[in-house]
């Protein structure tokens, strides 16, 4: 099944590797840099969850779940320590395919001629899909990252759930909601009060706005 995936991946002109174990998927990201993992949960050694576990103390980088386990406990899991996707199996390739692809391509946009932000003590690295607190990595979710980078890259502009919502899960339809959990998570990891944000500002009537320096490549 990896090697058709690969397959597919290169057929649209994406560069693929494989991985067979999650302590060797960890031991790459030392060593190169990925741009989104296709993962498995039943792995030999430890176990998909646990991989994505460790991956999020080091990266934000988006991964899509593929698993023959498909109950709702499994899926929640998933989804609740960090993955973007989550794909049972029998799958269609060229349906994950369009998955990834429309992933990579939300990463791109929010890349668009923007390096970093700086805010406080705060460094977002956009390219590396990091938060840095005076050098050390700070564990976001990826779609932690993308609301974080969507506001940060938009300094001082108001913007409302819904259009947070549409640019960050790519669909303008679902429930907005997530929007404020998100930022509530946020504002626990990267303000000194939560309660009474610096960063991540509430605009009454709006959405929120974000406050910092972008810079430019």
């Amino acid at each position: 099944m990896a090697e058709l995936v690969r397959l597919y991946l290169q057929k649209e002109g994406m560069e693929a590797v494989i991985r067979e174990t999650g302590e060797e998927g960890l031991a790459a990201f030392e060593s190169e840099k990925f741009d989104l993992v296709v993962l498995d949960i039943n792995l030999p050694g430890i176990d998909g969850f646990e991989f994505l576990q460790r991956l999020r103390k080091a990266s934000a980088v988006p991964v899509v779940i593929v698993s023959a386990r498909d109950t709702d406990e499994d899926m929640i899991l998933g989804l609740g320590i960090g993955a973007d996707e989550f794909v049972t199996k029998p799958f269609s390739p060229k349906v994950l395919v369009a998955r990834v692809r429309a992933i990579l391509r939300r990463a791109t946009d929010l890349r668009a001629g923007v390096n970093a932000v700086k805010f406080g003590d705060f460094t977002l690295d956009i390219d590396g899909y990091l938060l840095k607190k005076a050098g050390q990595k700070i564990p976001l979710s990826t779609k932690e990252f993308e609301v974080l980078a969507l506001l940060a890259t938009h300094p001082g502009k108001a913007m409302t759930p819904e259009t947070i919502y549409s640019q960050v899960w790519s669909n303008q339809y679902g429930d907005i909601t997530a929007v404020a959990v998100y930022i509530q998570r946020l504002r626990k990891k990267i303000e000194a009060d939560p309660t009474t944000p610096a960063f991540i500002e509430t605009v009454h009537g709006m959405g929120y706005r974000f406050n910092g320096e972008m810079i430019h490549a």
